[in-house]
C-alpha cells in the first residue's frame, strides 16, 4: 500500500498551485486586463448618440465625429454630477454654467445644429442611473437603437449597465469608445492614469457581475 501525503506535504502543493494560478492571473492582467475592459460593438446606424458623462471633451468630439459621418441625427447629453460649489454659487446669484450647458455651446459653435442636441437635466451619479435616464427616453421617443460613446476602459461595464437598463423595452444599443481617448489598454499598467482607471473599472466590473454597482 502507497502511503497517505503527509498533512504538511498536502498543504505544500495546495499553496504551491494557489501561487501557480496567480502568477497566471497575473500574467493574464498584465497582457488582457485592459484589451478585455474594451468592449465595442461594430458601428451601426442609430436613432441617438448618447454621451456618457465623466469627461468635459474627449466624449463630446467623437458624438462630434459620429454625428458628422451620419450615424444619428440626435446628440443626447448625459449630465454629471455637480461639485458641491456650484450649487453655492448659483444661491449666491452668480451664473455658473453647467457641464451640460457648456458641452452644448461647445457642439453649436463646431456646427451641431441647436435642434440636433438634447441636454438633459438634473444630474446622474453613476453608470447604472445613465441607464435607467435613456431607458426612459427610448421609451418615450420609441428609439431602436442607440450609441453609447464612453472612454476606453468604460465600454465593458457601461455596456453590462446598459444592457441591464434597456432589457425589455427592445432597444439596442451600440458601444463606442471614443476615439479621442488616448488610454492604451494595451499597456495600462504602464501609465499612472490609466492604471487608475483600469484597476477602478476591474473593481466595479467585479461588483457588477456579483449584482452590486452603480
Amino acid at each position: 500500500m502507497s502511503a497517505r501525503p503527509r498533512p504538511r506535504t498536502a498543504v505544500r502543493r495546495i499553496l504551491l498551485a494557489l501561487i501557480g494560478l496567480s502568477a497566471l492571473a497575473a500574467v493574464w492582467l498584465l497582457y488582457y486586463g485592459g484589451r478585455y475592459l474594451q468592449h465595442e460593438d461594430p458601428l451601426q446606424k442609430a436613432d441617438a448618440i448618447f454621451v456618457l458623462a465623466g469627461t468635459r471633451l474627449e466624449r463630446l468630439f467623437e458624438a462630434m465625429d459620429l454625428y458628422k459621418e451620419g450615424y444619428a441625427p440626435l446628440i443626447v447629453l448625459s449630465p454629471g454630477r455637480p461639485e458641491a460649489g456650484e450649487a453655492l454659487l448659483r444661491q449666491r446669484g452668480i451664473r455658473f454654467p453647467s457641464e451640460v450647458e457648456l458641452q452644448r455651446d461647445a457642439l453649436v459653435q463646431l456646427g451641431i445644429p441647436p435642434a440636433a442636441i438634447i441636454a438633459t437635466n438634473g444630474y446622474v451619479d453613476n453608470t447604472a442611473q445613465e441607464a435607467n435616464l435613456l431607458r426612459a427616453m427610448v421609451t418615450r421617443h420609441r428609439w431602436k437603437r442607440v450609441i453609447i460613446v464612453t472612454s476606453k476602459f468604460h465600454t465593458r461595464r457601461a455596456a453590462f449597465a446598459f444592457r441591464r437598463g434597456l432589457a425589455g423595452t427592445g432597444a439596442e444599443i451600440v458601444m463606442r469608445a471614443t476615439r479621442h481617448d488616448i488610454a492604451d489598454p494595451a499597456r495600462w499598467w504602464r501609465n499612472r492614469a490609466d492604471f487608475r482607471f483600469a484597476s477602478s473599472e476591474w473593481q466595479k466590473l467585479i461588483a457588477y457581475r456579483l449584482g452590486f454597482g452603480g
